[in-house]
């Protein structure tokens, strides 16, 4: 039995396009290098600007990253979560020539955490078996690994990498702001963003480990993308279910939800029941890399018990989740024993899940973390599936008054390590950060992450700023997010309001996506990004000169921008009324800049004699109407 999004189901299940974003399409760009590769950018249309002596002049349509996959595209009317989403890359893999399908591993009951087929089967257990396409899973086979970063060592360009490069150059070749003038240098702190993304470029950064490409070879349904301080800052959504809430169709929901309002990348952090099948329907219905935390699944698998858990255990559960086209996983195998006592003194302790898991195994048996023995092992089965590490941190602070201290720094010392060995095996690596950290301690994180772990790409969750806003922690980890996305963090793992607080819903998924879209884009605005301001530019103009509908349609959030403005002002008229409820007709900035410099067209004074001349007749409408301030 499908989930109830399947046709037939929710509206929201079956179709999610064009009310959320007017006036947009979807447009292909074709590659060069490979003719199959045919980027997707979302195109915005804008009204034309119109002049006071009746002119207008047409204003060129804005291209914005999009994450939405084919859902996005309301070309596309015949999809159905029940079958999942095209096979994208699936020719680019097979023709390599260097993987081979075998049958696999079975899934059984344990891997949904039950605890037999018979109670699996039970009425109100376990619904929902994904009926698409049954694909067998791919593997290398040719005695070399099949990654992203083997291919960039061996001077490969894959059509992956052409695909990325046009998707970061967009706008580039649209941007005048340049020629104006008004372009803002930034200040990189050390990146270094060309003027424009070759394919080549994409290839030597990720030869270098500055810059991974998540892209199991199983996920041929994802759109490539990369994740590196020389590209777009990037965010992450987290999604998934508890033990005590959500289910399959709630987090698929979520993760199409996600992806809508521009998740570049999706975790699945379930801890409750059908992790296995919850996450087949994510993986086989999400256009961008799906990543998770393999040892929560590992833990339900041992009933919860984590002294119980093995190494055998854990190793099923990666090759499981790496055949179902897991694109990265997270693996804590920094949290050492030795580290475990650096944590007593804090007021929080550990916080991470995966870090409590770890120590609490690691003092159960008084062994090293079995991540870390068995390291060498988990490189193997990554570089046969091209699944990316994204090093835990397990002893992240948890609250401003733990940051930067000695365990959290000692872990960070040890991903370079791992950072190192990792690549050694040909495996792309990112690493994650901290936390809560307060601003002015939150650029030591990012230096010491650049020179111990070899510039890989570091990937933090916010850091939060200040503890003392529960509710509204999207806005404290946001703020931390764009400085240290300013100071090379390559992607942000966004915090929602429902943190510290509860299992996050589709408004907050939104809420968390929306203020790490912004964090992201101020930092690329910070760092310079060639083609960051252009879009911000495109909504100025559209906002100096009241053209309502295009300011609405080239923000984020279209549909909250168009809802605040006609909660008081919901005629149709004021759509193209020259001012807004916040300063009403007479009192418009702009609308008075607009008024000036009409003025100086049609005497053909200068726009500074027409200010003064403005200024004048003011000064003599306020004697003559009393002197009164307040009236």
């Amino acid at each position: 039995m499908p989930p109830k999004g399947a046709k037939g189901g929710p509206a929201f299940l079956t179709t999610m396009t064009t009310p959320y974003f007017q006036k947009s399409r979807r447009i292909y760009v074709s590659g060069q290098l490979h003719p199959t590769v045919a980027v997707a950018i979302r195109q915005i249309e804008q009204s034309p600007t119109n002049y006071p002596d009746g002119t207008q002049s047409a204003n060129p349509p804005v291209q914005v990253y999009d994450t939405s996959g084919p859902w996005g595209d309301p070309a596309i009317t015949n999809l159905d979560i029940r079958e999942g989403l095209p096979a994208l890359r699936g020719s680019w893999i097979l023709s390599r020539g260097d993987v081979s399908e075998y049958d696999g591993r079975t899934a059984n009951p344990q891997d949904d955490g039950y605890l037999s087929r018979v109670h699996a089967n039970k009425a109100k257990n376990g619904s929902g078996t994904f009926p698409g396409l049954k694909r067998r899973p791919l593997r290398a086979f040719a005695g070399h690994p099949v990654t992203q970063l083997w291919y960039a060592r061996q001077g490969i360009i894959t059509p992956e990498m052409e695909y990325i490069a046009i998707r970061e150059n967009l706008g580039r070749s649209l941007d005048t702001s340049n020629s104006n003038g008004s372009h803002h240098p930034g200040e990189p702190f050390g990146a270094r963003i060309p003027r424009e993304i070759t394919p080549e470029f994409v290839r030597s950064e990720v030869t270098r480990g500055r810059a991974i490409i998540p892209a199991n070879v199983n996920h041929p349904e994802a759109e490539p993308m990369i994740i590196g301080r020389n590209f777009l800052v990037k965010i992450n959504a987290n999604i998934g279910n508890s033990a005590v809430a959500s289910s399959i169709e709630e987090e698929v929901e979520k993760m199409r939800w996600a992806t809508l309002w521009g998740a570049d990348t999706v975790m699945d952090l379930s801890t409750g029941k059908n992790i296995h099948t919850t996450r087949e329907w994510i993986l086989r219905n999400s256009p961008v890399p799906i990543g998770t935390v393999p040892i929560y699944q590992a833990l339900e698998k041992v009933g919860g018990r984590a002294e119980e858990l093995t190494w055998e255990i854990y190793r099923d559960t990666l090759v499981e989740q790496a055949e179902q086209g897991v694109d990265y996983f997270t693996v804590h195998a920094g949290v050492l024993l030795r580290f475990v006592p650096l944590t007593a003194k804090r007021k929080t302790g550990i916080v991470s899940r995966g870090g409590s898991i770890l120590a609490k195994w690691c003092l159960a048996h008084h062994q090293e973390n079995f991540l870390y023995t068995h390291w060498d092992e988990i490189c193997e089965i990554m570089a046969a599936y091209d699944v990316t590490f994204s090093i835990g941190d397990g002893l992240r602070p948890g609250s401003i008054a733990d940051a930067n201290d000695e365990a959290q720094f000692a872990e960070l010392y040890a991903q370079g390590e791992l950072t190192r060995r990792a690549w050694e095996h040909g495996v792309q690596v990112m690493n994650e950060g901290p936390g809560h950290i307060p601003m002015q301690m939150i650029k030591e994180n990012m230096d010491k992450q650049l020179e111990w772990c070899h510039e890989a790409p570091f990937y933090t969750l916010g850091p939060l700023t200040t503890d003392i806003a529960p509710g509204y922690d999207h806005i404290t980890s946001a703020i931390g997010a764009a400085m240290i996305g300013w100071y090379g963090t390559a992607m942000l793992c966004y915090v929602t309001p429902k943190e510290h607080l509860g299992l996050p819903n589709r408004d907050d998924v939104k809420q968390g996506v929306i203020a790490y879209k912004i964090a992201a884009h101020a930092a690329d605005l910070a760092k310079g990004h060639p083609s960051a301001q252009y879009r911000d530019d495109a909504v100025s103009q559209a906002r100096f000169e009241f053209r309502w509908e295009d300011q609405f349609n080239l923000s984020l959030d279209p549909e909250t921008a168009r809802n605040f403005h006609d909660a008081t002002l919901p005629q149709e008229s004021a759509k193209t009324a020259h001012f807004c409820s916040m300063c009403g007709p007479h009192f418009c900035s702009m609308k008075i800049t607009e008024e000036v410099r009409k003025y100086a067209a049609e005497t053909g004074a200068s726009t500074d004699q027409a200010i003064s001349t403005g200024l004048h007749q003011k000064a003599q409408e306020f004697a003559t109407s009393g002197g009164e301030i307040y009236r």
